[in-house]
């Protein structure tokens, strides 16, 4: 019978954001395929370490256990492992417990082509070429997933989920104003329009999903927060823009070019999604992060 995912947030994650593969991505690089596969398979039954995503996909699949009514959350694994490979994927999945049963092995084909077949709305991976595929196609929401971070301990009652504003969430129309014409002119443009919801951006989609299921939840379990650079007066305009969404956010920091390393620290977010490597590198020393690349 054909599931129906139309009110199911599913994400798409690729195995080396799930489980930590590095050494074995280090090997495939320096010895070849052949060699990768002899070691996957001589290993398969060795369970793989958890990556950077893996805390995010563990307590998303916890939610499905508080309605038994519908499914909220569905994860597929989407590789570009051989189906012969990635049986050790498939292991350490089942060592783990996570409830995820759906899959796809390309033997090294772009994963891009298979988002809409999933009817994925946020792919994570490691992989570049892939997210910008995504990135560029506009089929759903992608970031590249940075390394995990030293000492990080997960919220384990509640998913927490942290995104930058402009270039993530919305368009980068306001952000491009700031970057050719100046602070005085972005302040200007934004205190004009704060009654004007800013243009959807690449995540847009993605929060008014996972905001809709954090409404269908007797209890908060999800929380949101907004984590930008923006100030007063640029601030007005975004809480106004998400009220008009119908999104709802638990949290907002408006930080006016302070570090968002520290804040996200305190917030302990499960995964933080920003488009530039000057926030996402040292935020992903603390807590888990990902890049929003620029469309090509």
């Amino acid at each position: 019978m054909p599931v129906n995912l139309k009110d199911t947030l599913v994400i798409g994650i690729s195995s080396r954001a799930l489980f930590d593969l590095e050494k074995e991505n280090t090997l495939f690089d320096q010895s070849g395929v052949e060699e990768y596969q002899r070691y996957q398979i001589e290993n398969e039954n060795v369970p793989l370490e958890k990556g950077t995503a893996f805390h995010l996909i563990e307590s998303l699949l916890k939610i499905n256990s508080y309605r038994k009514d519908k499914q909220l959350i569905e994860v597929v694994v989407m590789s570009r492992n051989s189906p012969d490979t990635g049986l050790r994927i498939l292991n350490s999945i089942s060592h783990y417990g996570l409830p995820i049963t759906r899959s796809a092995f390309t033997s090294g084909e772009p994963l891009a082509d298979y988002v809409e077949s999933f009817e994925v709305d946020l792919f994570l991976s490691k992989h570049e070429a892939d997210i910008q595929d995504i990135i560029n196609s506009g089929k759903c929401a992608a970031a590249l997933i940075y390394d995990h971070p030293k000492d990080y301990k997960p919220d384990t009652q509640t998913v927490r989920i942290a995104f930058d504003a402009d270039a993530v969430i919305f368009s980068d129309d306001s952000e491009r104003i700031f970057k050719a014409e100046g602070l005085e002119k972005f302040q200007e443009n934004e205190r004009e329009n704060e009654n004007v919801p800013l243009l959807e951006g690449p995540f847009a989609k993605f929060i008014k999903v996972l905001s809709k299921v954090q409404s269908e939840l007797n209890e908060r379990l999800i929380r949101i927060a907004i984590v930008t650079a923006r100030d007063y007066p640029a601030n007005i305009r975004v809480i106004k823009t998400l009220r008009a969404w119908g999104v709802s956010v638990d949290e907002a920091f408006f930080l006016g070019g302070v570090p968002k390393d520290k804040v996200l620290k305190a917030f302990n977010a499960h995964i933080f999604f920003d488009d530039q490597e000057l926030h996402v590198k040292p935020a992903s020393d603390v807590v888990p992060s990902s890049r929003v690349p620029y469309k090509k």
